[in-house]
């Protein structure tokens, strides 16, 4: 595997796993905090689509 390829993977699980992060978060609001942290979702919830959207354009973008 060439170096490009390993840099360009290293940044896909970058972006996953930041996908990742802003998910874990909803989660713990939900099993949590509900009650008192709901006002908190729309705005984690569109950080973590616009998240996934990045990883996978670049995802496609770079046939990975």
């Amino acid at each position: 595997m060439s170096e490009d390829m390993k840099e360009l993977k290293k940044e896909l699980a970058k972006l996953k796993r930041i996908a990742m992060e802003i998910a874990s978060e909803i989660h713990d609001i939900v099993e949590d905090t509900i009650w008192t942290n709901h006002v908190k979702l729309p705005e984690l919830s569109k950080k973590l689509y616009d998240a996934v959207e990045e990883a996978n354009t670049f995802k496609e973008k770079y046939a990975l």
